[in-house]
């Protein structure tokens, strides 16, 4: 008696539709897989906010005044600020650097606080790095180059050079743009008395180049925002990165320092209309490649590690071209969907959504030579958003936002 054993196995037909439909619940389980791990990127960057926080309320309770935004040592006779220097840092160190020592970051605090010969080329630097370090683009001081994971989001991708250390927090000076990079004073940095200047248009919880207390926030320091989040440029021509230029066309309008004062929506015109995240390339200055958004973490310009509540979030950063970006509309940024985190004056951290009320984008900035709306101790402008960036000006926030 004989029989034939059947063969078992997949047809063509059932292997292809196995496939078909591991396909369709990879497609399904993709976006969700990638949302879990954004939401965990998200999660990370605001405990990255909250231990600066911590460490802000920490170094307030050591010195009884904030890490101030524009500190430092100058070399010798004073120059200009913009000035490269290898004796002194020019007054020009971000909040982040005395931030250090309350991060956990002793041994990078020590390596800056201190005299050093060691070069990011290996060879000897003579005469020797002072202590407080040289100005903040130097290269060849290896702490000025070195990535802080804890200034770092991690749903941020930049990496490298350009860049020296790059940050994605910022410092938050409120909501003027106009001389932003001066202080009260007029030795040191500039021979300019800038105190009246200072006094009427830099109303943040940080007042640059000049100490800030938690006593100043007179709204109180859950209605404050300290700091906030920002994108770094990834040299892709992204206009919340990177400052644009339009001297090159006569078409564009003029960006000058009172331009952008009276009207921070002065550069809306040289946003590409089929790319609203990207500058025209015509008006994109390519030539600007060290000067990108969040490139020095040790850096106290408005570019690199300041931000404003002005434009609402991840609208375009506007200025005019200049050797630092010292004078622009600089606001707040991130790679998260729908907006930003920022940091309260009393350590919260809150996601705050792009369509935050920002009053009036085209509002003329409050200065002291301002008008009507714009004069010295007006109230901001730019609604809830503005509210929150001015530490003394009586807009208390009552609800949840």
């Amino acid at each position: 008696m004989s029989f034939t054993r059947k063969r078992s196995g997949f047809t063509l037909v059932e292997l292809l539709v196995v496939i078909a439909i591991i396909g369709v619940l990879v497609g399904l389980l993709l976006p969700a897989v990638q949302a879990a791990r954004e939401a965990a990127r998200r999660m990370s960057c605001s405990n990255n906010f909250k231990q600066i926080g911590l460490a802000i309320h920490n170094y307030h309770a050591a010195y009884n005044q904030v890490p101030t935004h524009g500190t430092g040592t100058q070399p010798g006779t004073a120059s200009n600020y913009f000035s490269p220097s290898t004796l002194g840092n020019r007054i020009r160190l971000s909040m982040l650097v005395p931030s250090l020592p309350f991060l956990e970051q002793q041994a990078l605090w020590e390596k800056i606080s201190n005299p050093s010969t060691e070069r990011t080329d290996g060879a000897v630097q003579s005469p020797v790095w002072p202590a407080m370090g040289p100005t903040p683009d130097d290269i060849q001081y290896i702490p000025w180059t070195t990535e802080i994971s804890g200034y770092r989001c991690p749903s941020d991708p930049g990496f490298g050079l350009p860049a020296l250390g790059r940050t994605n927090y910022a410092a938050c000076v409120g909501d003027s743009s106009w001389e932003i990079y001066f202080g009260p004073w007029n030795n040191l940095r500039t021979v300019k008395n800038n105190t009246d200047d200072a006094r009427a248009a830099h109303r943040g919880f940080f007042k640059p180049i000049d100490v800030s207390r938690f006593g100043d926030c007179l709204d109180g320091l859950s209605n404050t925002i300290a700091m906030g989040e920002i994108i770094t440029d990834l040299g892709d021509n992204d206009n919340r990165a990177q400052v644009t230029e339009s001297a090159a066309n006569s078409s564009a309008p003029g960006i000058s320092l009172a331009n952008i004062r009276n009207n921070p929506s002065r550069c809306q015109p040289l946003i590409d209309a089929t790319r609203p995240r990207f500058w025209d390339p015509q008006y994109f200055m390519i030539s600007r490649t060290l000067f990108g958004r969040g490139y020095r973490w040790a850096d106290q310009g408005p570019l690199f590690s300041g931000c404003m509540t002005i434009l609402s979030p991840n609208r375009e950063i506007c200025g005019p071209y200049n050797t630092l970006g010292t004078t622009l509309v600089a606001t707040m940024s991130s790679h998260h969907q729908g907006g930003c985190h920022v940091l309260m004056g009393d350590g919260a951290v809150k996601f705050v959504t792009d369509s935050i009320e920002a009053g009036d984008s085209k509002a003329g900035n409050v200065w002291l030579g301002g008008t009507g709306a714009q004069a010295p101790g007006s109230a901001s402008p730019y609604g809830l958003w503005g509210a929150l960036g001015t530490r003394a000006n009586r807009e208390v926030i009552n609800a949840e936002f």
